[in-house]
């Protein structure tokens, strides 16, 4: 960003010196190229000096990752992949099941009030979705009795809340297995310092402080991928109980369509 600032800052004067270059004598433009020229340099050492003295979020963690060791970390990094992939996926298949319930049973009152069971069905086939596809279900049992389309609904529902249940599972098994096995490197790093500390003979503290540090670097990336998963997990529970929701109370208003359709005819 002050690379940023110190490039604007450049062309600006850079502007002004070429329009005041055309109004005076070539020396005094001489004169002013040099002065930017100083300036230029002078802003492009502190720049660097100032980039070199801060380092990035990016780096340090990255610095971090690297002292954690391999082992552990390498594992910690995987279930954080692994859980943001599913999460990921997760998501993008709940928004994509989410529907205005309403707006679809509107749809399917006055399709069903006007053509009948089929064109009711059809409005079902061009809608995506969980409750579009319960709505199928029920319709397509509409012509046996209300109990049939109820039950139908009920078992279609039971799958549905499958489908968008799945895969939910590892989520939340690696959101367990990050901290404990960021305690597990914590527990193997301090071990391995005390042993350091019984062979030298000695409590010396730098013998046994790089050991400590590495140990506290497992749990705390441990603790990390955890909190991020646990956002993911919460994120997707909450859009579940929402779809499911939906589902029922579409299931209610689809049988009282049914009946009074039942009762018209």
């Amino acid at each position: 960003m002050k690379k940023l600032f110190s490039i604007l800052a450049i062309a600006a004067l850079t502007l002004v010196g070429s329009m005041n270059a055309n109004a005076v004598s070539n020396q005094t433009a001489q004169l002013s190229a040099n002065t930017l020229f100083s300036a230029a340099t002078v802003t492009f050492v502190q720049a660097d000096e100032a980039s070199g003295d801060d380092k990035s979020f990016h780096q340090e963690l990255k610095e971090r990752f690297v002292e954690g060791g391999p082992q552990f970390m390498g594992i910690v990094l995987l279930c954080l992949i692994l859980g943001l992939a599913i999460a990921i996926e997760r998501i993008v298949y709940l928004n994509m099941s989410t529907t205005n319930t309403q707006k679809l049973a509107q749809n399917v009152e006055d399709a069903l009030n006007s053509g009948g069971i089929e064109a009711a069905k059809e409005v079902c086939r061009n809608t995506k979705g969980p409750v579009a596809s319960i709505y199928y279900q029920g319709l397509d049992r509409a012509d046996e009795s209300i109990e049939a389309a109820e039950k139908a609904v009920v078992a279609y529902g039971g799958v549905q809340m499958g489908q968008l249940e799945k895969n939910v599972s590892w989520v939340s098994l690696f959101i367990a297995l990050a901290p404990m096995l960021g305690f597990m490197g914590t527990v193997i790093g301090m071990i391995q310092a005390f042993d350091k500390i019984a062979a030298a003979g000695d409590m010396n503290p730098s013998l046994v402080a790089g050991g400590i540090k590495v140990a506290l670097l497992t749990t705390v990336f441990g603790l990390i991928v955890a909190i991020i998963l646990q956002i993911f997990y919460n994120y997707i529970i909450a859009k579940i109980d929402s779809i499911v929701n939906s589902m029922e109370d579409a299931s209610i208003t689809l049988i009282d369509m049914l009946v009074d359709y039942k009762n018209k005819k």
